[in-house]
């Protein structure tokens, strides 16, 4: 059990790691195109994974209130989607092609703030990883090894080509190839330990289950429908991200009900 929550906790940052790298072996940088595509599939495995791995389980949980089941995945829901929301205005960062940066008024390097908006995005994803795997490790029953361990895969698979869209643009910016691969780890960084504090105040959190899991749950929506899908939409019209949105919800989908 011990090493199979050690892979979990660190498949979604390795998944960031590995795309990063991508900086060592691409001469230029992701085509507009290719930049949709990966934006939506991300899109699409944040969705299915916010469904299926984490609302769905939170109004199971929470089925000894019958007709009220939905309460704690309605308020948790929207607890996530105003801490999203308050982070959001609160941190400076920089989204892709983007001239203006959001957040409080700020100094930093435009490189910096690229970087912070890629880790905002990420907390939300660590925060479900490390809630699953805490509900597992207290031996939940709606909570199985391989449910975790798609929702682990199905974000690992996402983080890979996040990692590639924060790192090469670092580059295109002038940082070095490894100053760009750093970033792109570091923008990964907080998914595991975020998922380790979660882990270890476990016991604690067992009761808030339902609201932690659709808290993780409306944290991921605000950031498909706030980040990616403008993403997908900007510049001129094309359906490809669209359709890619529609296999990463399809992968993860399949994911947590072949190993869930």
């Amino acid at each position: 059990m011990k090493n199979e929550i050690i892979t979990g906790l660190m498949l979604p940052f390795l998944g960031t790691s590995a795309g990063s790298a991508c900086v060592f072996f691409m001469k230029r940088g992701l085509s507009r195109n290719v930049q949709r595509m990966l934006s939506g599939f991300a899109a699409g495995v944040m969705t299915a994974a916010s469904v299926w791995s984490l609302i769905i389980p939170a109004m199971e949980l929470a089925e000894g209130m019958g007709r009220l089941s939905f309460i704690p995945a309605v308020a948790g829901f929207w607890f996530g989607v105003l801490f999203l929301l308050l982070l959001d205005t609160i941190i400076p960062h920089l989204h892709m092609n983007a001239e203006k940066a959001e957040g409080m008024p700020s100094k930093l390097a435009r490189t910096t703030m690229m970087v912070l908006a890629v880790t905002l995005h990420n907390i939300p994803e660590g925060m479900a990883v490390g809630i699953v795997y805490a509900g597992l490790l207290q031996g939940t029953e709606e909570m199985s090894s391989g449910g975790a361990f798609a929702l682990a895969l199905g974000i690992a698979i996402q983080n890979f080509p996040e990692g590639a869209i924060i790192s090469m643009p670092l580059r295109a910016e002038g940082k070095k190839k490894s100053a760009a691969f750093c970033g792109g780890v570091l923008s990964g960084a907080v998914e595991p330990a975020g998922a380790i504090l979660t882990i270890l105040f476990s016991s604690l959190i067992l009761p808030a289950m339902p609201y932690l899991l659709s808290f993780a749950a409306g944290a991921m929506i605000y950031v498909v429908v706030e980040e990616l899908i403008p993403e997908i939409s900007e510049g001129e019209h094309s359906n490809i991200g669209v359709l890619m949105f529609s296999v990463g919800f399809t992968l993860m989908m399949a994911l947590d009900t072949a190993l869930g």
